[in-house]
């Protein structure tokens, strides 16, 4: 009995430590967990691009094995409090979506001095115009693109799906968003994150997701942590209730227990078979990226 009472608070104690570890190390530690414990799930890196001549404006394109049709795209952008990360951290995120019929792109952007507000929008809305230009050299649809981000990502994501001038150039209209533990309405700023990003370059309340909702804004689906002290789920709330008074679709999954970053790991294995977030967001991803066919007349 003794042994096993070893175990078992062996077995707890590196749970606890692997958790502190992604915690504290972030992505990094949690693709190499994800890459250990699940494998590459048959997905290939098929494409390092830039849209841009800074390093950080960088796209890493996945694909699965044996697609024979063009798949639908899967843009994601990481988060970081605009002040760090690397998407080459976030290959997870790949292995999880690309295996169900998709491609999947994670996208970099400007960060810190250099990405304050609104380069951080700038280069996602570059980043979505080149993903679409380059989908069809590698299997992807460049008019079935969903976008989703965590975090900080989150906010770049659906921001330039609602400020309709970002994406205008391009003529990208997105599928549908999904935001994890995304920050939608937090002016004015009060943490050093948001002051450094935007309160240092005089940005106001033209810099807030929530107040951008519009007529055609896409479907959307929000996530988040009832226990996420980082980026408050009132957020979440908030721009969900704003899209819903103005009759637009949104779907919204407040996971009770879940911290700020609970809602990414879960898209990580072993966590993504234990917990329903990532079928949350495959299923949502799957039906606004269905191909739409046309209804023909009956011929007399």
């Amino acid at each position: 009995m003794k042994n096993l009472l070893g175990g078992l608070a062996a077995i707890l104690l590196a749970g606890v430590i692997l958790l502190l570890a992604i915690r504290n190390n972030g992505p990094a530690v949690l693709d190499a967990v994800d890459r250990m414990t699940g494998g590459t799930r048959g997905v290939r890196l098929v494409a390092k691009a830039h849209y841009g001549q800074h390093p950080a404006q960088k796209l890493r394109i996945y694909a699965p094995a044996g697609a024979d049709e063009p798949l639908p795209v899967f843009l994601f952008v990481h988060g970081g409090s605009w002040s760090w990360g690397d998407p080459d951290d976030y290959n997870f995120i790949a292995r999880a979506i690309a295996p169900e019929g998709f491609v999947v792109v994670l996208a970099g952007y400007r960060l810190g001095e250099e990405g304050r507000y609104p380069v951080m929008l700038e280069d996602t809305a570059a980043a979505v115009a080149e993903t679409a230009r380059l989908a069809p050299r590698y299997g992807g649809d460049p008019k079935r693109i969903v976008l989703a981000g965590h975090s900080a990502g989150a906010y770049n994501v659906v921001q330039v799906a609602l400020e309709t001038k970002w994406l205008e150039a391009s003529g990208v209209k997105p599928r549908g968003v999904i935001g994890l533990s995304g920050p939608y309405d937090f002016y004015p700023f009060d943490k050093p994150s948001s002051r450094a990003a935007f309160g240092s370059m005089g940005a106001g309340a033209e810099s807030q997701p929530i107040n951008h909702v519009h007529a055609d804004a896409p479907p959307m689906l929000l996530v988040h942590g009832e226990d996420d002290t980082l980026v408050k789920p009132r957020n979440t709330r908030a721009l969900a209730r704003a899209l819903e008074q103005a009759g637009l679709p949104v779907e919204t999954r407040i996971y009770p227990g879940f911290d700020h970053n609970a809602p990414l790991i879960s898209l990580a294995s072993p966590w993504r078979q234990r917990r329903d977030v990532d079928a949350a967001v495959m299923d949502f991803a799957r039906r606004v990226s269905e191909v739409s066919v046309p209804v023909q007349a009956e011929t007399p």
